[in-house]
């Protein structure tokens, strides 16, 4: 298949799971997918399948042992796939889903240990970008959030950013046109209250601290 049949021009304001529904059936056959996030360009693989995740890190050339980070559709398809939340990080997701706020959870039994890296734990969230939900709902489950590049070089807003990865017969490619950029997501545990920093990003902790569901 040539780099221009692996290529799915969307509207971001029209799209939806039917729409997205042959970049779904690549990720099951074991492929990758190139599709836009709230931030930047991702990958998303099926963290069910050890091969679909190897090839992610192969084609971003780095070393396997790093955990990958994981998009939903929704909260709800969040606890369909990794159970029920704590009271705090429920909180958190309703108040910040959609959006650049990642919560710590354990990782579900289904999910292949080089996912997490086998530390037992994953990131995930909803992003606010209507292409990255679709592509998670049109596949039934979260999917891999890693940046679209090669391991060292920035990440990409753009699909013609991406180089020579255009090439690579494993990789399909949704574009939307261009990402907003940007500072990554807030990683935050909330298994336990208080909740815990993992990482600064988009959402000020202090916000974070002071949420509370209405």
């Amino acid at each position: 298949m040539s780099a221009s049949d692996r290529r799915l021009v969307v509207g971001p304001e029209y799209v939806d799971a039917d729409s997205l529904r042959q970049a779904a059936d690549w990720l099951r056959a074991g492929g990758l997918v190139v599709y836009p996030t709230d931030t930047y360009y991702g990958i998303a693989a099926d963290p069910a399948s050890s091969a679909a995740v190897r090839a992610v890190f192969d084609v971003k050339g780095r070393a396997s042992g790093e955990a990958l980070p994981l998009v939903a559709a929704s909260l709800e398809q969040v606890r369909a796939a990794c159970g029920e939340l704590s009271i705090r990080s429920a909180e958190l997701a309703e108040v910040f889903w959609p959006g650049p706020l990642s919560l710590v959870l354990d990782a579900p039994s289904w999910m292949v240990p080089e996912v997490h890296a086998g530390r037992g734990t994953i990131a995930i969230r909803v992003p606010n970008h209507p292409v990255a939900r679709a592509l998670a709902e049109a596949f039934g489950r979260p999917i891999t959030a890693t940046s679209a590049n090669r391991s060292g070089r920035p990440p990409v807003a753009r699909v013609d950013e991406l180089g020579d990865l255009l090439d690579d017969p494993r990789l399909f490619v949704i574009d939307a046109g261009p990402t907003p950029g940007g500072a990554p997501s807030t990683l935050v545990d909330a298994r336990r209250d208080p909740p815990a920093c993992l990482r600064h990003g988009a959402i000020p902790w202090n916000r974070v601290l002071t949420s509370r569901r209405e």
